[in-house]
C-alpha cells in the first residue's frame, strides 16, 4: 500500500520540497516528470498545480496533498484539513488575496466598483465576496500577470500578496482584504478513514509541523562552573527553561537550550562574560512539541 501525495507545482514547489527535507524526506524532481522521487517507499508523489489539488484529493485520485486554503474554498472542496502549515514561498507566513486598484483612481471601497471589471484568478471567491457586499461587478478570469491589467484591461484586481511589493511596483493600492490563506495538508475523506493511511498522514503531519517549529530557531549548549550558573541563566531570555546536567567534574554543569536565531549574536558574548565556556551553536531541523 502507498500513500498518494500531491506536491504543489509552481510557486510553492521549492518551499514545500525544502520543508519536507527539513522534516526528513528527500524529494527529487525532474523537468521531464510529474512524479517526483521520494526516499520513503510508502509514499508516491505527484506534482499538481495548487489550484487543482483539492479537487483531485476530493475525488480520491490523490489520498492527500498540500495546497492553499484559498483554493480549497475556491473549489468548495469537501476534504479533511489534516494540518495548517503556516508557510509560503517567501515569508513562511500567511498570504492575503486583496482587492487592489490603481493609485491614481478614485476608488476607495468595494462599493465604488459597482458595474466595473475585476480581473482575478480567484473567480468564484471574488463573486461571493462581491455578493456579500451587495456589489454587482463583472469578474473576469485572469491567466496571469494580473497586476498589469489595470487600468486598461480591468478597473481592479483581486490578487494574492505576501508583502504587497509587487502591487506597489505596479502602482496599485490595496483597498480591502478578500481572503487570508495559508498552506494546508488535506486528505481525501475515505483515505482518512483508512487506518494505515491515517497513521501515515499523522506521522507526516508531526514531522512537517516539527520542521516549521524549528524555523528561525537554533540550539545552544555550553559548559559553566556551578558558581557562575545563576549569572549564565540570567543572560538567557525569560521563560526559557534550559536543560542542565552535571559533567564528570561535579563542579561543572552543561547547559542546553533553544533560542531564536536572531537573538544569539547578542547573547553569546554575554554568556561568555558570565562565565560560559565551550559555547556551541547548532542548527535545528525539527522541534516536535
Amino acid at each position: 500500500m502507498k500513500l498518494k501525495l500531491g506536491i504543489p507545482k509552481g510557486s510553492l514547489e521549492n518551499a514545500t520540497i525544502d520543508l519536507f527535507r527539513r522534516a526528513g524526506f528527500a524529494i527529487t524532481t525532474s523537468s521531464r516528470s510529474y512524479f517526483p522521487g521520494i526516499d520513503d517507499p510508502d509514499i508516491e508523489c505527484m506534482l499538481i498545480r495548487a489550484q487543482e489539488m483539492a479537487r483531485y484529493v476530493e475525488d480520491g485520485i490523490l489520498d492527500a496533498g498540500l495546497t492553499g486554503r484559498d483554493w480549497i474554498i475556491e473549489n468548495e472542496a469537501d476534504v479533511v484539513a489534516v494540518a495548517d502549515l503556516i508557510y509560503a514561498k517567501q515569508s513562511f507566513g500567511k498570504v492575503r488575496w486583496v482587492l487592489a486598484v490603481p493609485e491614481s483612481s478614485n476608488f476607495r471601497s468595494v462599493e465604488d466598483l459597482a458595474g466595473k471589471i475585476i480581473a482575478t484568478e480567484l473567480v468564484a471567491t471574488t463573486k461571493r465576496y462581491l455578493a456579500a457586499h451587495g456589489v454587482a461587478a463583472k469578474v473576469e478570469f485572469s491567466w496571469g500577470a494580473t497586476e498589469v491589467k489595470p487600468p486598461v484591461l480591468a478597473d481592479a484586481i483581486v490578487e494574492v500578496t505576501e508583502t504587497g511589493s509587487s502591487l506597489r511596483a505596479n502602482n496599485l493600492k490595496i483597498i480591502d482584504t478578500v481572503l487570508e490563506s495559508n498552506t494546508q495538508l488535506i486528505a481525501n475523506k475515505q483515505a482518512w478513514q483508512d487506518e494505515w493511511k491515517r497513521r501515515k498522514l499523522e506521522d507526516v503531519k508531526m514531522l512537517l509541523e516539527g520542521a516549521i517549529n524549528a524555523l528561525g530557531k537554533v540550539g545552544l549548549m555550553l559548559n559553566v562552573h556551578k558558581d557562575n550558573l545563576e549569572a549564565v541563566l540570567a543572560v538567557l531570555p525569560a521563560l526559557k527553561r534550559p536543560t542542565i546536567s552535571h559533567l564528570s567534574d561535579q563542579e561543572w554543569l552543561a547547559v542546553n537550550t533553544i533560542l531564536d536565531e536572531s537573538t544569539v549574536r547578542t547573547i553569546i558574548p554575554r554568556l561568555k562574560q558570565a562565565g560560559g565556556e565551550g559555547i556551541v551553536e547548532y542548527p535545528l531541523n525539527k522541534i516536535v512539541l
